[in-house]
C-alpha cells in the first residue's frame, strides 16, 4: 500500500500545473456549497420572516448565480482532469512495456505473457479508477471545506457541533481502509486462481476423462470456488464498516444539529441560521462524505490493488538468478549427447540419450533391433562413419535479434535407438527444438547435423532423407489412401504398408473407406483420422529420424500409445514433443524445457530432480503422488 501511495504522490507532484488549475476550478465549483447555507439564512431572516419576500428572493437569486458559476467550474474541472490522468496512464503504460521488453529480452528469461493483459486491461482499470479517485477526493476536500467555512460563518459553535462526528466518521473509515484493501486483494487473487484452475480443467477435459481423474480435478476446482466465495463474503462484510462510517460522519451531524436546535435558538441563533446549518449538512457535508466513502471503497480499492500488482510485476529484480548465471557461462562442448549448461539442476545420468564415448555405461537400445548401443559413436548401420542420426552443437536460437534465447548454447545428440520425449509448459521451446532438428528453423549460433550433414543450406530432398516431421495439423491430400500412405516412400511394398496399417491401428479406417485403393476426401476425415494417416505415412518413410510434434494430440490415449509404441520400435531415433505426460512415461529419456536450464533424464530421476516435472506429473496423478515425490 505504501508503494502505491508513493508512486501516486510522485506522479501528482509531476503534474503540479494541471493540479493547480484543477484546484482553481474546484474552488469555483464549491462556491454554491460555501454560500448555500449563508444565503438561505439571509433569505429567511432578512426576507421571508421579516415580511420582505423580494429581499428573500434577491438572496436566492444570488445563490442561483453561485450555482451557475459552480456549473462552469465543474465543466472546467473535468477538462483539467485529462491533463492529470492521461500522462499518468502513459507513464504506467511505458513502465509496463519497458518491464516486459527487459524481461523478454533477458538471456534465459521467461516470456512476459501477461504484459498484454496488464497493458490493455489493468492499465485501463488504473486509469479509470485514478480519475474517479481524483475527482471524489478533491470534491470532498473543497465541498466539505466550503461547508465547514459556511457553518463557521453562521456561528463557530455550530461548526464545532458538526465537525466532531464528521471527523469521527472519517477516522473510522481510515482505520478500516487497510482491511478493505486486503480483502479486495484477496478477492482479486482468488478470482484469478479460480479462472486459472477452471481454464486448465476445461482445456484438458478429454485427458481428465481418459485418466479417470474427474473427482480429483473437480475437487481442485471446487476448492478454488470455495476460496473465491469466502473472499467475496469477506469483501461484502466490509460494506458494514462503510455504512457505519457514513452513519457516524454523515447522519450523526444532522441528528446532533436537530437535537441541539432548541439550545442554539436560546443562545440567540436565528431560525434562518438553523435552517442554513441544516442546508450545509444535508446538501454539502453529507453528499461529499458519501461520495468519498463510496468512491474510495469502490474504485479506490481497485486502483490500489491493480496498481500494486502492476508495480510488483514491473519492478526489476536486483538479486542474481540462476538464469543470469547460466547466460554468463559458456555452454559445454564435446560429444555428450545431451550436455547442458553447467548450472543445470543436477548432472545428467550416465545413460543420457546417446551419451558420448566414455561418459558412462551405454544403453542397450530397444530389444531386438540388432543395433549397437547408443553412445558408442555408432552411426547409421553399415555406414562405419561413427555419426549420430541428429546432433546439435552449441545451438542458440531466438525469435528476433534482441529477444531472449529460446535455446542458448544447447547440445544434443540422438544416436541409433534414442527415444526422447520433450516436455514443458507452452512457449518453452519444444516446437522450436523440433523445427531446428527438422531443418525448418535456422539457428543464430551453433551447428545442427542430420546424419553428419549440416542442415544449413541442405535442400528439401536432403532433409527428407534424414528426417520425417509429423506436425500437429496433419495433411491428407485428395487421392487414394494408398497414395497418401506411400507418399514418402513410393516403392513401399503392399506387405510393408499392410504391416504399418496394422501396427499403428489404421485398419478400422481402411475398412470404413473401402480399402487402400479407395479415394480419400480429407474433409470427411476427423482430425484424429488425419493424424493416423500421417503417422503411417511417416512410419513408412526411410528417414531414420522421426519427429512427432504433438502429432497425436487428437487421438485418444490408447491410440496415442499404439502410435508412439510403433515408432519407439522403429529403427532409427525418435523425438516426441509430448502432448500428454504419458508420452514421457513411455520414452527412454525425457528432456524438460521450462525457460530455465534444460534437464534430461529418466522419468523416475526427473521426479526427484525437477519441480516442473513433478508438477506436470501431478496434473495427471493427483497431489498425493507429487507430494510424495517432493518429500522423498
Amino acid at each position: 500500500m505504501s508503494r502505491v501511495v508513493r508512486f501516486t504522490a510522485a506522479a501528482l507532484r509531476r503534474r503540479a500545473g494541471p493540479l493547480g488549475r484543477l484546484a482553481g476550478w474546484s474552488a469555483a465549483e464549491a462556491l454554491p456549497a460555501l454560500l448555500a447555507g449563508y444565503l438561505t439564512a439571509r433569505a429567511v431572516d432578512d426576507g421571508f420572516l421579516a415580511g420582505r419576500p423580494g429581499t428573500g428572493l434577491g438572496w436566492l437569486g444570488v445563490l442561483a448565480v453561485a450555482v451557475v458559476i459552480g456549473a462552469v467550474g465543474t465543466n472546467r474541472a473535468y477538462a483539467c482532469l485529462g491533463d492529470i490522468v492521461e500522462p499518468f496512464r502513459d507513464e504506467l503504460a511505458e513502465r509496463v512495456v519497458t518491464g516486459a521488453l527487459h524481461r523478454s529480452t533477458a538471456a534465459g528469461a521467461r516470456p512476459e505473457t501477461a504484459a498484454v493483459a496488464r497493458l490493455t486491461h489493468q492499465v485501463e482499470i488504473v486509469r479509470d479508477t485514478f480519475a474517479g479517485l481524483v475527482m471524489v477526493v478533491r470534491g470532498f476536500l473543497f465541498t466539505a471545506g466550503a461547508a465547514l467555512l459556511g457553518l463557521f460563518s453562521l456561528t463557530p459553535v455550530v461548526a464545532g457541533v458538526v465537525a466532531v462526528p464528521l471527523v469521527a466518521g472519517l477516522v473510522l473509515f481510515a482505520a478500516a481502509l487497510p482491511a478493505m484493501v486486503a480483502r479486495q486483494r484477496d478477492y482479486v487473487r482468488a478470482d484469478e486462481r479460480l479462472g486459472e484452475a477452471a481454464g486448465t480443467a476445461l482445456a484438458g477435459h478429454r485427458d481428465v476423462v481418459a485418466c479417470g481423474a474427474q473427482e480429483i480435478v473437480a475437487d481442485r476446482v471446487g476448492r478454488q470456488v470455495d476460496r473465491q466465495a469466502g473472499a467475496e463474503h469477506a469483501l461484502a462484510r466490509m460494506a458494514a464498516l462503510r455504512s457505519l462510517s457514513l452513519a457516524v460522519g454523515g447522519w450523526l451531524p444532522l441528528a446532533v444539529l436537530l437535537l441541539a436546535a432548541p439550545w442554539l435558538v436560546r443562545r440567540g441563533l436565528t431560525a434562518g441560521a438553523v435552517l442554513g446549518a441544516l442546508v450545509y449538512v444535508a446538501t454539502g457535508l453529507q453528499p461529499a462524505l458519501h461520495a468519498l466513502v463510496q468512491g474510495v471503497a469502490g474504485g479506490g480499492l481497485r486502483f490500489a490493488v491493480t496498481l500494486d500488482r502492476i508495480l510488483d510485476a514491473t519492478t526489476p529484480s536486483t538479486s542474481p538468478t540462476t538464469v543470469g548465471r547460466v547466460a554468463a557461462d559458456p555452454p559445454r562442448t564435446g560429444a555428450a549427447a545431451a550436455a547442458f549448461p553447467a548450472e543445470a539442476v543436477a548432472p545428467l545420468p550416465s545413460d543420457a540419450v546417446g551419451s558420448g564415448p566414455g561418459t558412462g555405461p551405454p544403453d542397450t537400445g530397444p530389444p531386438g533391433t540388432g543395433t549397437e548401443p547408443p553412445g558408442t559413436g555408432t552411426g547409421p548401420p553399415g555406414s562405419g562413419t561413427g555419426l549420430a542420426w541428429a546432433e546439435l552443437r552449441g545451438v542458440t536460437f531466438r525469435y528476433g535479434p534482441r529477444a531472449r534465447p529460446v535455446l542458448d548454447g544447447f547440445d544434443l545428440t540422438l544416436a541409433d535407438g534414442a527415444y526422447l520425449a520433450v516436455v514443458g509448459p507452452s512457449g518453452a521451446g519444444k516446437s522450436t527444438l523440433a523445427g531446428l532438428l527438422a531443418g525448418l528453423l535456422q539457428s543464430q549460433a551453433g551447428t545442427v547435423l542430420l546424419g553428419g550433414t549440416p542442415v544449413d543450406g541442405a535442400g528439401p530432398a536432403t532433409l527428407a532423407r534424414h528426417r520425417v516431421l509429423i506436425p500437429q495439423e496433419a495433411y491428407v491430400f485428395t487421392g487414394t489412401l494408398l497414395d497418401n500412405l506411400r507418399y514418402l516412400r513410393p516403392d513401399a511394398r503392399h506387405s510393408q504398408v499392410d504391416a504399418a496399417v496394422h501396427r499403428l491401428g489404421l485398419l478400422p479406417l481402411v475398412r470404413r473407406l473401402g480399402g487402400l485403393t479407395a479415394t480419400v476426401d480429407p474433409t470427411v476425415l476427423s482430425a484424429g483420422e488425419r493424424q493416423l494417416v500421417a503417422a503411417v505415412r511417416a512410419y513408412l518413410s526411410p528417414a531414420p529420424l522421426a519427429i512427432l510434434d504433438e502429432a497425436t494430440c487428437h487421438l485418444d490415449p490408447v491410440a496415442e500409445a499404439t502410435v508412439e509404441g510403433a515408432f519407439g520400435t522403429r529403427p532409427g531415433a525418435l523425438v516426441v514433443v509430448a502432448h500428454r505426460i504419458s508420452s514421457a512415461l513411455r520414452a527412454r529419456q525425457v528432456l524438460i524445457l521450462d525457460g530455465g536450464p534444460p534437464l534430461c533424464g529418466r522419468h523416475d530421476e526427473l521426479l526427484t530432480r525437477s519441480a516442473t516435472y513433478r508438477e506436470l506429473v501431478g496434473h495427471w496423478q493427483g497431489d498425493p503422488v507429487a507430494a510424495g515425490v517432493a518429500d522423498s
